[in-house]
């Protein structure tokens, strides 16, 4: 009978042999090192009930937090006297360039494809800025808060494919 289990950083269901119980691996999906779980039909297991009202208390914070985090990314300051966008691209600060590179990352990281283009499109005219920023951003062993629940691997992908569009 094989061990049956999901990966804690990537959810990947993961099947292991009975053998490999109570051992360290690696996930063959993301291949963060994960522990296999030991189920020895013979050891009983002791389990405490769950307290409901902390784990929904819990989710509706990092629901909150995650509403928040995307609300900055989308705040935009409009200059005095801005037109429409049909007119010549306009000066951006590094803040700016780092916003719309992170909205960017956020986007394409929970599928919003379009608000991607669109944001990838915000960020050409800026692509020697940007580049420098991502290249800040790849390098970094801790990445921006608004993206510390995309796996490193995903988030390196996405800063290659946005290092693509703009260079």
């Amino acid at each position: 009978m094989a061990i049956r289990f999901h990966c804690d950083h990537c959810g990947k269901e993961i099947k292991a042999d009975d053998s490999t119980g109570g051992k360290w691996g690696k996930c063959p999906s993301c291949h963060n090192k994960l522990y296999v779980p030991n189920l020895n039909i013979g050891d009983e297991l002791t389990l405490a009930p769950l307290d409901e009202t902390n784990q929904q208390r819990e989710q509706r914070l990092m629901a909150e937090t995650h509403q928040l985090a995307q609300d900055i990314l989308q705040e935009r300051e409009v200059p005095e006297g801005a037109t429409d966008f049909g007119g010549p691209a306009s000066e951006m600060s590094e803040k700016d360039v780092t916003k719309n590179i992170i909205l960017y990352l956020r986007q394409m990281a929970d599928g919003e494809l379009s608000g991607a283009e669109n944001t990838a499109a915000a960020i050409a005219p800026h692509s020697q800025q940007a580049i420098a920023i991502l290249d800040t951003i790849a390098l970094s062993g801790i990445p921006e808060p608004e993206l510390a629940d995309i796996a490193p691997q995903v988030l390196a992908g996405l800063i290659r494919t946005l290092r693509s569009k703009i260079g």
